[in-house]
């Protein structure tokens, strides 16, 4: 498969005029639904956005709590769905809510429906991890999502595979301390 070059297409984009340029950026509007949703976060802002995250937490939900049929836990279906987020957004707040979103449901899926594999536990410890690291870099998202970080580790209290363990770890690790109830 040959693709062209960031340097090539701009060199081509250059010869197009308006009308050929709004052509083309029609087609890929049709084409391809992340370009249609980054097109309109990029021209309706906010309630874009608003509608994406949503959506994106709906994927997440329906890996874990669907609201019909049982639990479909495709987790790498669901942390595609927020790295898309991030990336059509670039809402840095909302992309980390997102992946806390996707630790707080798998926690609360492991403690409703009992111990989980390997595989899903360490997926959940990096994401945990990565919220915690970008928290620990920004007082102000630190301070927004303290609660939800403890309220994860509180939940995993009696959960297998020393889940509980590394989430306290992580947690304490990143500088928070424990939240007085």
């Amino acid at each position: 498969m040959t693709t062209i070059k960031i340097n090539e297409l701009k060199k081509e984009l250059k010869q197009l005029d308006n009308k050929e340029l709004m052509q083309l950026v029609v087609e890929l509007y049709k084409l391809n639904k992340d370009t249609k949703q980054f097109l309109s976060n990029k021209y309706f802002g906010e309630e874009a956005v608003r509608g994406q995250f949503e959506q994106t937490q709906k994927i997440i939900e329906d890996q874990f709590f669907p609201e019909r049929g049982h639990p479909k836990m495709k987790l790498r279906e669901a942390k595609s769905a927020i790295s898309s987020y991030k990336k059509m957004t670039g809402d840095e707040t909302g992309w980390l809510d997102l992946m806390l979103y996707y630790v707080e449901l798998g926690t609360e899926f492991t403690v409703a429906y009992g111990d989980m594999d390997e595989k899903f536990y360490y997926s959940m410890e990096t994401v945990y991890d990565r919220v915690v690291t970008e928290c620990s870099k920004n007082e102000a998202l630190a301070e927004h999502f303290k609660d939800r970080l403890y309220m994860v580790l509180w939940n995993s209290q009696g959960v297998g595979w020393g889940y509980h363990d590394v989430i306290g770890d992580i947690y304490f690790n990143g500088g928070f301390e424990e939240v007085e109830e």
